[in-house]
């Protein structure tokens, strides 16, 4: 191939590097109203009055609005298809709020001076009233999160705000409990997860104007335009044909983006006023206000013959969507569909779960998408099996996971078609040289050196949900534009479905301008999300060009005077095989001005029934000091299969990107709240991200296979790539200690304590 498969730079990287002004704050006008909210001090409360007198009246405010001055309709701030899965529980402004940091009032200023001034002078008074902070203690509890009558649930996924649940449900096959009677050997255990952040370099943001014609732009950093469009829609009660949604370039996302966060503050505003608005998350509001990964708890049964032979896997987990129920009956899902099939073994599975309100900030979608805290549980749980057998956790996957051909367990009846998950374990255990290092050495001076291993797997978009489309046009010039819904959030997603089309047109990639994330003139894709873009937008992008081939081939017949079918096109020259004359893709871009009978530009819109597993093999050597409990990575490796890979440059670095953020997860990331529902986490001087100092040697490598049903071959990367080093460090500081631990992150301070009481 020309294209796909080749390291390529990617298309906005000079611009990237030499800091021209490409993100929101850049590009939008300075002579806008600058929008905040006031929030909620308390974790659940009844607004008895808002006094907003004194606050008009500062120089420079232009509004305050509070609870009275909204719509009475609730909605949904989480980026989903249509019906969406989570409930209808949100109104802009409430006078029941639910958590530290919902909003109160939004004000709107000529400039952030003002604006801060009149937020202190606001003065509320409050009912408060018990909060239910314990996720433990929300199902069927007394106090209610969500009492209100209008709440509303689109789809049957066992949601019930009467008993606090956000979504409620079993699948499975086989007698579990009999299996597991019938097993030699059952490890059981219970792996807690906290509500990490996505703290993506750029905050939460958004532009809003009215244009000529009265519609509302929205200018956003945002991964799901078409999605925000009709929740402002929902949320302001006006037509989605008045409301236009486009995106800048976005420094970050990592799912936060998938929920609209900032949009309705500032679009409420510029509708009521008719004037540019402008919101800007601070970090301390992104830190307590925004959407992070659930917080769960998976409990997780597994039963086996003494001979290694995996036979049974319950699966239960209790999932915190927090104060309100975005993405909640969905990221859930993912802790078992995700993490049982990695087994082909099973006789049986069963996977459970409930996912209940709390008084917390709401959760969302994060990278991995809850797969990530099932794939921790159950790979932690598999490696506490191999201890129990006495045997090699590789040789245990080795003779269990499953591989090409099966029907993968709990994955929807789906058969893998493309699994080189063997090959990934059997390169990384090369890499890491498994067998000199397993399972530790004792270095002396109080030094430990141990290894740990982990698998995971994830999914290439939503089967029979996600839609991606693509619209290429032959251009005058005789180059192409290609037009996508989708949302390059600095994966590279431009890059590399222009490979794809330039690979179809036989073009460079420099001929291929591309232009996405406009509602107005993109065609509908759902999103960057759910590890969807390349797989389900690639493959619409493949078969667009296809299509525009075809329709280039009949208008050069035409004007050669040919029979279609003898019509050669090369990607320079369209020649007619009976005479050998030609013309060039040019000279048919110009003919295409005048009198043409032949649109040479194609739409196609792509879904899939399947969504095929990428699968990744994950080890890590640390070093770990007994005395003080620090652990120092000195080489993870991680071997990938996304099938063909599209770009290996850009595949890498989405490796090792996931990776850090799984180490953080693993290590560092601890949130914290007090007695009362208020987040000490507040900023990074108490949130600890890793720098690139704490991450050690990263290798990575790609054993590719190949899925019929992609692009060139080619399955999903972006999301797989955090999954497995949450359970390969516990598995290495346990094979350094002897300490399993089952709630993260495992910092020193616990290794150290663990160690003492032991």
């Amino acid at each position: 191939m020309r294209t796909v498969n080749q390291p390529i730079r990617k298309k906005d990287a000079m611009s990237l590097v030499t800091g021209q002004p490409v993100f929101l704050d850049d590009v939008t006008g300075k002579d806008c109203l600058v929008v905040k909210v006031l929030r909620s001090p308390h974790a659940n409360a009844m607004v008895q009055s808002v006094r907003t007198e004194a606050a008009k009246k500062v120089e420079g405010i232009v509004a305050v609005y509070t609870w009275e001055d909204v719509p009475r309709e609730r909605f949904t701030m989480a980026g989903q298809t249509y019906p969406e899965p989570s409930p209808y529980d949100r109104l802009i402004l409430d006078r029941h709020v639910r958590y530290v940091g919902d909003p109160v009032a939004i004000v709107a200023g000529e400039n952030e001076v003002c604006v801060d001034q009149a937020l202190k002078k606001i003065k509320v008074t409050y009912e408060v009233l018990p909060a239910v902070l314990d996720f433990h203690q929300s199902k069927d509890g007394e106090i209610l999160v969500h009492p209100e009558e209008d709440w509303k649930a689109l789809c049957s996924v066992g949601a019930d705000n009467k008993r606090n649940l956000c979504a409620s449900g079993s699948s499975g096959e086989g007698d579990v409990e009999q299996v597991l009677q019938d097993c030699e050997v059952v490890v059981e255990g219970t792996y807690h997860t906290k509500a990490n952040q996505q703290a993506m370099m750029e905050t939460f943001r958004t532009y809003c104007c009215l244009d000529a014609y009265g519609r509302l732009n929205v200018l956003s950093s945002t991964q799901i335009v078409f999605h925000v469009r009709r929740i402002l829609s929902n949320a302001l009660g006006i037509p989605k044909s008045q409301i236009r949604v486009t995106k800048p370039r976005i420094g970050g996302g990592f799912g936060a983006k998938q929920t609209v966060v900032s949009e309705i503050y500032p679009a409420f505003v510029t509708w009521m006023t008719k004037r540019p608005s402008k919101m800007i998350f601070s970090r301390k509001e992104s830190q307590i206000a925004s959407s992070p990964r659930h917080e769960m708890e998976v409990t997780v049964r597994i039963g086996a013959d003494r001979d290694g032979t995996i036979r049974a896997m319950d699966v239960y987990t209790l999932s915190n969507t927090g104060a309100y129920g975005e993405h909640g009956p969905t990221t859930v899902g993912l802790s078992g569909h995700k993490s049982i099939p990695l087994y082909g073994s099973l006789e049986a599975h069963r996977f459970s779960y409930d996912v209940v309100y709390t008084n917390r900030m709401s959760a969302g979608a994060y990278r991995g998408y809850g797969a990530t805290q099932g794939i921790f549980a159950v790979e932690t749980a598999v490696n506490e099996l191999a201890e129990k057998l006495g045997m090699d956790p590789v040789r245990l996957r080795e003779k269990n996971m499953v591989r090409e051909g099966q029907v993968m367990p709990a994955y929807y009846g789906e058969q893998t078609n493309s699994c080189a998950l063997d090959r990934c374990m059997a390169r990384a255990k090369e890499m890491i040289g498994w067998d000199e290092k397993y399972p530790c050495r004792d270095m002396g001076n109080g030094k430990v050196r141990s290894v740990g291993v982990a698998m995971a797997m994830q999914g290439s978009g939503i089967s029979g949900v996600d839609v991606g489309s693509a619209s290429v046009r032959l251009d005058d010039g005789g180059g192409y534009t290609l037009t996508i819904g989708s949302a390059d959030m600095g994966t590279g997603c431009d890059t590399i479905l222009s490979q794809m089309a330039a690979e179809n047109l036989e073009c460079s990639v420099e001929e291929i301008s591309v232009y996405a994330a406009d509602t107005d003139v993109s065609p509908y894709d759902s999103g960057s999300y759910a590890s969807s873009t390349t797989y389900v937008t690639g493959r619409a992008v493949q078969q667009a060009c296809e299509k525009l081939r075809q329709s280039m081939c009949r208008a050069a017949a035409l004007f050669l005077d040919a029979q279609e079918e003898q019509i050669q096109f090369d990607g320079s020259q369209f020649v007619d095989l009976s005479t050998g004359t030609s013309m060039s893709r040019k000279e048919l871009a110009d003919q295409g001005m005048s009198g043409s009978r032949e649109s040479l530009e194609a739409t196609v819109t792509h879904s899939s029934p399947v969504s095929p597993p990428p699968f990744m093999v994950g080890m890590v050597e640390i070093e770990l000091d007994k005395l003080t409990g620090s652990v120092e990575i000195l080489d993870y490796v991680a071997v990938v299969d996304c099938g063909t890979v599209v770009n290996p440059n850009l595949a890498r670095v989405q490796t090792e990107g996931g990776l850090v953020q799984g180490i953080g997860m693993a290590l560092y990331e601890d949130i914290q709240y007090t007695a009362t529902g208020k987040m000490r986490n507040n900023s990074f001087m108490q949130y600890k991200i890793p720098t690139r100092l704490d991450l050690g040697r990263l290798r990575v490598e790609f054993e590719s296979s190949y899925e019929p049903t992609g692009p060139f071959g080619a399955k999903s990367i972006g999301e797989i790539v955090i999954n497995t080093p949450s359970p390969a460090l516990v598995h290495a500081i346990a094979n350094a200690t002897g300490l399993w631990f089952h709630e993260l992150p495992v910092t020193s301070e616990k290794i150290a304590m663990g160690l003492k009481k032991k």
